[in-house]
């Protein structure tokens, strides 16, 4: 059964959701202010966590940067009323993998946490460690690792698929609507700013090799270079 840690300070909010995710066989635990969330966090390893931005003692956002620095893979949905272009990216850019404006359906809340959770599913001990070369990197898409030397990034799951589909169309465009939709599900324009945030940080994981780039394609997509 997987477990949903909602960070909700909104009491009334925060019981339907508890209440039709339990209905619909999640273990839900709730935590009404950012401290608490981030104590529960730790107590409980939940398998994704939804979080209002706007909480009291520690507001989601700063919450988010914290549990990043603790868990890198754990997915984190973002509820909140403000929806402005610079909150949207910020939030990605600080971890978060969805952003569910308010008011919101359960349903597609439901719906947003099943493909997270599908896409966090970690690779069995038993799977082969494939190994990709990217210029001077060794990328091993299935332990969501990037190696350099004696450097090593530890990627989220959506860096890692982003990376791996580069990867895969190496020196060939990699259209932005397809991966949108497949690693985000939709191709709308928060989806979009999202994904100008992982290639951002893709180009920063790789910018010590030179010889290796992510292009953009105007009106097209992307393309991985080496």
């Amino acid at each position: 059964m997987p477990t949903v840690l909602l960070i909700e300070d909104e009491a009334s909010l925060a019981l339907i959701i508890k209440d039709s995710l339990e209905v619909r066989g999640f273990a839900v635990e709730h935590a009404a202010d950012g401290e608490e969330g981030l104590r529960l966090f730790r107590q409980t390893t939940p398998d994704i966590v939804v979080a209002d931005v706007m909480l009291p003692r520690l507001d989601g956002f700063s919450l988010a940067e914290q549990l990043r620095r603790e868990n890198t893979t754990v997915p984190i949905i973002f509820l909140t009323a403000r929806s402005q272009p610079a909150d949207v990216v910020r939030g990605f850019e600080l971890g978060g993998n969805d952003y569910l404006k308010k008011p919101f359906s359960i349903d597609e809340l439901v719906v947003r946490i099943r493909a997270l959770l599908q896409r966090s599913v970690p690779a069995t001990s038993t799977a082969p460690q494939e190994l990709l070369q990217i210029g001077r990197y060794v990328f091993a898409p299935t332990q969501q690792k990037l190696r350099l030397a004696d450097t090593e990034i530890e990627l989220t799951h959506r860096e890692s698929e982003l990376l791996r589909r580069l990867y895969d169309h190496r020196n060939h465009v990699l259209e932005r609507s397809t991966v949108l939709l497949d690693l985000w599900g939709q191709d709308h324009f928060f989806n979009g700013r999202s994904l100008d945030v992982f290639i951002t940080r893709l180009r920063r994981y790789l910018r010590a090799d030179p010889q290796v780039q992510i292009l953009n394609v105007r009106g097209i997509g992307y393309k991985l270079v080496m």
